[in-house]
């Protein structure tokens, strides 16, 4: 279920639990990642967290999800070589945030529907 937050509001979410971590480092606590979700309402606007540079810990999170997929019935996805390469060379301490644009734009136009702010319809993305 999705969350429910003050219209008019701006909220920000952070401390997820360590399941949720995907990509992002856990805390000292080792239970809850360093992650957050900003919310203007109820529309996620932004996400973003301190990206997880251990080759090793990052191996076993793709394997962990593996077990769970097959666990559950789903179809196997091969693990991104390229990435945890990448991982292995070396990824400089560093966070990021993904900001939707077209999300930010809907509500400081007022609009409900994505579409009302897009340069094209999604069947061209």
């Amino acid at each position: 279920d999705a969350p429910s937050f003050p219209a008019n509001r701006l909220t920000l979410i952070t401390h997820y639990p360590a399941s949720q971590a995907a990509l992002a480092r856990l805390h000292p606590d080792g239970h809850t990642a360093a992650r957050f979700e900003l919310f203007w309402g109820d529309l996620e606007l932004a996400n973003g967290y301190h990206e997880l540079a251990n080759p090793t810990e990052q191996r076993q999170r793709f394997q962990q999800d593996l077990q769970r997929r097959q666990a559950e019935g789903l179809p196997p996805t091969p693990l991104d070589q390229r990435f945890l390469a990448a991982l292995d060379a070396g990824l400089p301490d560093c966070a990021g945030v993904a900001l939707g644009l077209d999300r930010l734009l809907m509500k400081l136009l007022g609009v409900d529907a994505i579409e009302a702010v897009l340069a094209f319809p999604l069947d061209r993305a």
